[in-house]
């Protein structure tokens, strides 16, 4: 099966994304007891994952769009995995200023994919 490029680089995108969410901030909920380098090191670990995934996303990726459009891409698709994380994971209530992000973000797709 061969799906097209845009589908490929965006899946691969979302989930390098919600291990990079995990990495980054996941420990301050799980691990908030333990020493930061413990953290680091599961980070790390977690950190791996995304690397798998957001390197082959960029390669593919590349092959249709420029290096600008894949960082907006990415940006775009970190806010979308990044509300739910916040709020379902992390216990964070829904803020307006979330909406105004992505309204810039969405601003920002608009300006680097228009030409």
């Amino acid at each position: 099966m061969n799906l097209p490029v845009t589908l490929q680089t965006v899946g691969l995108l979302v989930l390098s994304n919600i291990f990079m969410t995990f990495a980054w901030y996941g420990h301050l909920k799980s691990l908030a007891s333990k020493p930061w380098w413990i953290a680091a090191l599961i980070s790390w670990s977690i950190a791996l994952f995304e690397y798998l995934l957001q390197v082959p996303a960029n390669r593919i990726g590349y092959t249709e769009f420029s290096v600008a459009q894949l960082k907006i891409m990415q940006e775009a698709i970190t806010l979308t995995v990044f509300v739910p994380f916040a709020m379902l994971y992390m216990n964070q209530p829904f803020k307006l200023d979330y909406i105004w992000a992505a309204l810039c973000l969405v601003g920002a797709v608009y300006f680097i994919f228009r030409s």
